[in-house]
């Protein structure tokens, strides 16, 4: 057999085993997707491209929260809902890079562990690698395997400590910032950027002795979305309480999502969302591909250790070092 003809079989292979929904090989079409080897990535793109046409028919929920809100427990009981309900789930669960060393703890599947055993559900901690709101290099992507191998809702849990989260809420349809019980009032609520991207805002941990406390940061937060611009003239976000722990409002975020969405396809407006996010997406990789395409020019690979020695020792300013590399680029 043929280089070409074993590259076209394998590729088969993949499309086949991800439009049966083996979780085996949708994990391995994902590994693939991430993998930074050029021949890895032609047939992950290949593979892709096939791929497409059986994509954009789930529910794209973006996830985030501080860390301890519960954000692992919260998706896991909102993924058991959903499975119970007759969905299927895949979770990309992003885990922060450090910046120290670049690893990841990758330990989502073991924060999930009834829903990772669940066969109707899907969970793929994945590294951030030091990206934009958490989210990982290859999430984007990640999303149509999952969406072609017929994973009806998509999960995008963020990091939430604190990056910009635009990231994520640029490549989902509902954008859920989730919150502890007595996590600030009116005035620290309208100040936290995240907020103003929230579709959804849910109180977490509402049980118990908790119980009363998020009632009344619910009721701040609403008062504080109040006084802000929404983005969809369709849609108002709404805060709820939930708990992770006993299940309680689960039901109602869900309805929530779905409403949501039902808003938003009713106004024309999550059509026009899901178009301007396809392009902002091919910007993105286009800025990807430029970057590569710098640093790997012969003259500026050369240029880049004499100029960074310059501009530590003061001998130029960062400014004209920056113009230098860009022209030995432009004369490519």
């Amino acid at each position: 057999m043929s280089a070409e003809a074993a590259s076209a079989a394998e590729r088969s292979a993949y499309v086949a085993g991800v439009r049966a929904g083996e979780r085996r090989r949708v994990a391995k079409a994902i590994t693939l997707l991430e993998s930074t080897r050029a021949d890895h990535a032609a047939l992950a793109q290949a593979v892709l491209e096939e791929l497409v046409p059986f994509t954009g028919r789930s529910v794209r929920l973006g996830i985030t929260g501080a860390p301890g809100v519960g954000k692992s427990s919260f998706i896991e009981t909102f993924g058991l809902h959903l499975v119970e309900a007759g969905h299927r789930v895949a979770v990309l669960a992003v885990d922060p890079s450090s910046p120290v060393t670049g690893g990841s703890i990758l330990g989502d599947k073991t924060r999930m562990e009834r829903l990772a055993a669940d066969p109707r559900a899907f969970i793929r901690p994945s590294p951030s690698g030091g990206s934009l709101g958490g989210v990982a290099h290859r999430t984007r992507e990640a999303m149509l395997v999952c969406e072609a191998a017929g994973f009806d809702v998509i999960l995008v849990e963020t990091v939430g400590v604190g990056q910009s989260e635009v990231a994520v809420a640029s490549m989902v349809d509902c954008f859920c910032v989730l919150l502890q019980p007595s996590s600030g009032d009116e005035l620290q609520g309208i100040k936290k950027g995240v907020i103003e991207l929230a579709d959804l805002i849910v109180v977490n941990k509402a049980d118990g002795d908790g119980a009363a406390a998020a009632e009344r940061t619910r009721s701040q937060y609403a008062a504080a979305l109040a006084l802000l611009r929404h983005a969809s003239s369709a849609w108002s976000p709404p805060v709820l309480c939930a708990s992770a722990l006993v299940g309680t409002g689960i039901d109602v975020v869900w309805q929530t999502v779905r409403a949501h969405r039902t808003a938003l396809e009713a106004s024309g407006e999550f059509a026009s969302k899901r178009r301007g996010q396809a392009k902002a997406w091919m910007w993105s990789l286009i800025e990807e591909g430029l970057h590569e395409a710098f640093r790997s020019h012969t003259a500026v690979r050369e240029r880049i250790p004499v100029l960074e020695r310059e501009v530590e020792a003061q001998k130029t300013t960062p400014a004209a070092a920056a113009r230098a590399l860009l022209a030995a680029f432009a004369r490519r």
